[in-house]
């Protein structure tokens, strides 16, 4: 069942909070100085890395929820943005900031 834009526009403005939280711990962690053991340093370094890369996704992931609340406050939210067809609903229920249309989509890589 589809959500009201209220609704939506809230939930997506939640989880932007909870992203930038993630964020913030992630940064604290990797901004703690390096163990004094060689072997415990190459272990932190590896999670840095992983941090890393979550941190990549967090911050895609705000981009796209930023353009889907800027779409819902235009009034295009729900429309994909190549072809201005319609997202089917089950795709904007799972994907909340999806801009896309499937098709549009699987041409783009996705």
């Amino acid at each position: 069942m589809m959500h009201s834009l209220t609704e939506i526009r809230s939930d997506l403005a939640a989880r932007l909070e909870q992203l930038a939280a993630q964020i913030e711990r992630t940064e604290r962690e990797q901004s703690a100085p390096l163990d004094d053991d060689f072997a415990e340093q190459a272990v932190e370094r590896e999670d840095d890395e992983a941090l890393d890369a979550q941190q990549r996704a967090a911050v895609a992931e705000m981009e796209a929820i930023r353009h889907a609340i800027a779409r819902l406050d235009a009034g295009h939210y729900g429309l994909c943005t190549s072809c201005g067809v319609p997202i089917d609903a089950a795709r904007l229920e799972a994907l909340p900031a999806a801009a896309h249309c499937i098709e549009c989509e699987r041409e783009r890589g996705g």
